[in-house]
């Protein structure tokens, strides 16, 4: 993979010191920049190098296990078709990752397991962590899944953070895990749309920190605070105050407004923010 010609003098797109404190740039889907494809594994261990912030999507496959995929079907990221979960790890092994414009990249599907062990022995920088964002809810979950994550991230389990919008889910799969982190998204299951209805900020946070249990990060729409903005409602400060970390998601551009927005999230104390273009991103705020 080749970089670009300035990468040696720049520094590396995963952390902004700015006059309200820190704020993490988080590799959305694995990727430095928006020209990336998701979740390609060279990227993901680049990021992991680096010790950047770097999130991953997890859909469970039919050997009790995990690939790294967003969707719940297979056409649209892959060379493949079908359900994730009806299909064997060494068929999606097999399958190649779509790039952007929908062409075949040559790079493999990734599955949880071979990304895990490849982790284990690579150089790790201070300060990285891989967000795994679980795409399954508690009721798809198998013992054949909890087992096979629990034997795959427990090399790796500090440098890993489990999140998702079903905290049953989560739980269930971080029961066997101390050093693993766990965040929680509130924002799922029409929440966004139902507080925009009722207003209620405050009953917002009450109920998702109710949900967190021992989440320390908050993953937070970047629309729900700036709803409650309108609102004169500081929803990260709400959270900040309980002792919670808040990422907002997601950042998909670099223009103006977007980084008038990031600079605006920043100045509320924001810990992270999620964006397709990390690179671009940090180039335009630092």
């Amino acid at each position: 993979m080749s970089e670009p010609r300035h990468a040696a003098t720049m520094a590396p797109p995963t952390v902004l010191e700015h006059a309200a404190g820190r704020t993490w740039l988080k590799w959305h889907r694995g990727r430095r920049r928006v020209a990336d494809f998701d979740f390609d594994p060279r990227r993901i261990r680049e990021g992991m190098r680096l010790g950047a912030s770097v999130e991953i999507d997890l859909r469970r496959h039919a050997d009790g296990g995990f690939a790294v995929l967003h969707d719940e079907t297979l056409a649209r990221a892959t060379t493949g078709s079908g359900a994730v979960a009806q299909t064997s790890a060494s068929a999606l092994h097999g399958l190649i990752l779509r790039d952007n414009d929908g062409l075949p990249t040559g790079v493999p599907v990734a599955l949880l397991s071979a990304l895990c062990h490849e982790l284990a022995t690579a150089t790790v920088g201070a300060g990285a962590l891989l967000q795994l964002d679980l795409k399954e809810d508690s009721s798809t979950l198998t013992e054949a899944d909890v087992a096979a994550f629990a034997r795959d991230v427990a090399p790796v389990q500090r440098h890993m953070i489990l999140s998702g919008g079903d905290a049953a889910a989560v739980a269930r799969l971080a029961a066997a895990l101390p050093d693993l982190q766990i965040g929680h998204d509130p924002c799922h299951f029409g929440a966004r749309e139902a507080l925009a209805r009722s207003g209620d900020d405050t009953g917002f946070v009450s109920r998702a920190l109710a949900e967190a249990g021992a989440a320390r990060m908050i993953y937070l729409d970047i629309r729900l605070i700036l709803d409650a903005l309108g609102r004169d409602f500081d929803m990260i400060g709400a959270f900040h105050a309980a002792g919670r970390r808040v990422d907002a998601y997601t950042v998909q551009g670099v223009s103006p407004d977007m980084v008038a927005l990031c600079e605006r999230l920043m100045s509320l104390g924001v810990d992270q923010i999620t964006t397709d273009d990390p690179e671009g991103l940090f180039a335009a705020l630092a």
